[in-house]
């Protein structure tokens, strides 16, 4: 009997994990997942789980600062996961089964305020470290001003790309434009793998706070809307470049936030292209739905909905606010991670 997940994927969609937890990476990859994301939230919530405090112990007799430990968990983890993936990556040659190894938050926080070219800087020499030598690693690069002036020269490096915290159209395309240019800089793109990760359900969560005066018919409907445009403008442009792999989007956020959303809600609105990055429940509660799902990713909402978020969404206010909300979300539990292996490191 096909399961849900089966039936997204053969209906076009790439099915990848918003985790790097091992047991859940070799569970889900048996149902079909074919790549997985990390970011600092989820190596923060696997460190408290205390699963790794052997790891901790042993870094710590090194003589490890808190920062070192971090990032070394961190890229075990993404390794752990790379190693599960690798088949995957080398049937395709290259055009699935990565993980995606997030660049350090704090180069955002407004608490440290680095000034942009030192932000830049560091995002390009972290993103060759932690990205060279990686056959299928991708490194993630948010679209801040910082972010999208390094992606060129990491691109240009031979670093496969995710670049992440993305939302509208402009940031969008200010990172294609950047990645595109560091391809060309390549003596070959027959390696080249980018993707741009759109997130979902933060933007609908946007308007009902932003815009409660939508209509039923429009509320909930910007985040699934605003992706399919990019998503669209995302293929007219590959089309015709002639290139070995594909250049995708990510649907990322695709868990709903809102109790009276089905589970699968932004999982079938988006099957039949790109790639999902679903958190664990969110391919859990799919498996347990019963449902079969078909391509929906070229079918949008009533022209009259379409109509009424254009003439009420003003997607300068959504990114400004939405970036500020999604950097404070990954620095925040970046400090709060150091507190805990600092507090780890006292009790070895």
């Amino acid at each position: 009997m096909t399961t849900p997940l089966e039936t997204l994927i053969q209906a076009g969609t790439k099915v990848w994990l918003d985790s790097i937890d091992p047991g859940l990476v070799d569970s889900n990859f048996k149902l079909g997942v074919s790549g997985a994301t990390s970011n600092p939230v989820i190596v923060s919530d696997l460190i408290k789980s205390g699963q790794f405090d052997s790891w901790i112990e042993e870094l710590t007799s090194q003589g490890k600062e808190a920062h070192e430990i971090a990032w070394t968990i961190t890229d075990r983890l993404v390794q752990k996961a790379q190693d599960v993936f690798l088949p995957v990556w080398e049937r395709t040659e290259g055009n699935d089964g990565y993980v995606s190894f997030e660049l350090d938050p704090l180069l955002e926080d407004p608490d440290r305020n680095l000034p942009h070219e030192e932000r830049v800087a560091q995002y390009i020499e972290l993103g060759k470290k932690w990205g060279i030598g990686h056959k299928n690693r991708m490194i993630k690069v948010p679209a801040t001003p910082a972010g999208i002036d390094a992606l060129e020269e990491l691109c240009a490096a031979g670093i496969t790309l995710n670049v992440t915290l993305c939302f509208t159209m402009r940031q969008y395309h200010a990172a294609r434009e950047a990645v595109w240019r560091g391809a060309q800089r390549r003596q070959s793109t027959d390696a080249f793998k980018s993707v741009y990760s759109i997130f979902v359900s933060r933007v609908d969560v946007y308007t009902e706070k932003h815009l409660p005066d939508l209509s039923d018919a429009a509320q909930g409907q910007l985040g699934i809307v605003n992706a399919k445009n990019i998503w669209k403008d995302n293929a007219d442009f590959w089309a015709d470049k002639n290139l070995k792999l594909q250049q995708e989007l990510i649907f990322a956020s695709t868990g709903t936030k809102l109790p009276s959303d089905p589970p699968w809600k932004y999982v079938a609105a988006f099957a039949g292209d790109g790639i999902e990055t679903n958190p664990p429940k969110t391919n859990q509660q799919v498996q347990e739905s019963g449902k079969s799902f078909e391509r929906e990713i070229d079918q949008m909402p009533s022209q009259a909905v379409l109509d009424e978020l254009d003439k009420n969404v003003d997607y300068v206010h959504l990114e400004k606010t939405l970036m500020e909300e999604g950097i404070a979300k990954f620095a925040d539990p970046q400090k709060a991670l150091l507190e805990l292996i600092e507090s780890k490191k006292a009790a070895v």
